[in-house]
């Protein structure tokens, strides 16, 4: 599946912060990220912090787009209707 996200990195801590409004009738969900965006450590990090709270390993995730932007897309694999699930529950619990 395919994930939008909209990243903070230099936050105090690694996080989900709820769903965002991008516009357009878009949304993303919003992660909060303790890593610099340098060097592609935020981008790291991300991918390692979301295959940790969807429960998936590690190299299922996997960034397709937005490699310097605060908008990202992500690839997630694994079984779709299982992932919206946990991620519908991250959202509403942050």
């Amino acid at each position: 599946m395919q994930l939008t996200v909209r990243v903070t990195p230099r936050s105090r801590r690694n996080e989900i912060g709820g769903l965002v409004d991008l516009g357009n009738g878009c949304t993303a969900l919003a992660v909060r990220l303790a890593a610099p965006p340098v060097d592609g450590a935020a981008n790291a990090l991300l991918c390692r912090f979301v295959a940790e709270q969807v429960g998936v390993a590690q190299r299922a995730v996997g960034l397709v787009s937005g490699e310097k932007g605060r908008i990202k897309v992500l690839h997630v694999a694994g079984d779709t209707a299982a992932l919206e699930c946990v991620l519908k529950g991250l959202a509403r619990n942050s």
